[in-house]
């Protein structure tokens, strides 16, 4: 089925550090040629912070495309040269304040958050070990600590005040690993 799909042409409308708009001409079984914007990025990462059994950090903030407070846990978008692990120890440092290494970082999962709109790959990974610096948020974020416990992260979910797909899926992948 798949290779009836065959890319004709490809081309940039526009990049940043994290991701490229592109469209695509693509030739359909039938031998029409069809157009495919997307997003093709380099993925990201999520990470769930997990101070101890009962308590996990998530960020509260403004999102500009939808304008209003998103919580969610902290993640990314992958820059060049940084691979997925890395960016999630810089991204929670960055977001949280929170630090760890490398060996406390645990792959839980992988998707894709918006299939059809992007080929991004999402990787989902549980930080423990954590030891308190200084958040360092980029410049257009602004974003409060939030420490919440598993009770109150699904109520939140339930009730539609944790709205993140990318968070949702997350706690998805922690709960079915290590609570059911």
């Amino acid at each position: 089925m798949a290779e009836s799909f065959s890319k004709k042409s490809s081309k940039i409308i526009h990049q940043n550090p994290y991701w490229n708009y592109k469209l695509d001409e693509y030739i359909i079984p039938s031998g029409d040629i069809r157009n495919y914007y997307y997003v093709d990025s380099r993925g990201s990462s999520i990470i769930i912070p997990k101070i101890d059994d009962k308590h996990f950090i998530l960020i509260e903030q403004y999102r500009y495309l939808n304008q209003k407070v998103s919580i969610e846990f902290p993640g990314g978008g992958l820059i060049p040269n940084i691979s997925y692990p890395e960016n999630a120890l810089k991204e929670l440092e960055e977001e949280t304040g929170y630090k760890t290494d490398i060996n406390s970082l645990t792959l839980i999962g992988e998707f894709n958050p918006c299939i059809g709109m992007t080929n991004e790959i999402c990787k989902v990974y549980l930080a423990e070990n954590l030891q308190q610096t200084i958040q360092q948020p980029d410049e257009e974020e602004e974003i409060k600590i939030l420490v919440l416990n598993p009770d109150e992260i699904n109520s939140m979910i339930k009730s539609n005040k944790i709205w993140s797909g990318m968070s949702i899926s997350s706690w998805f992948f922690y709960v079915s690993k290590f609570m059911i």
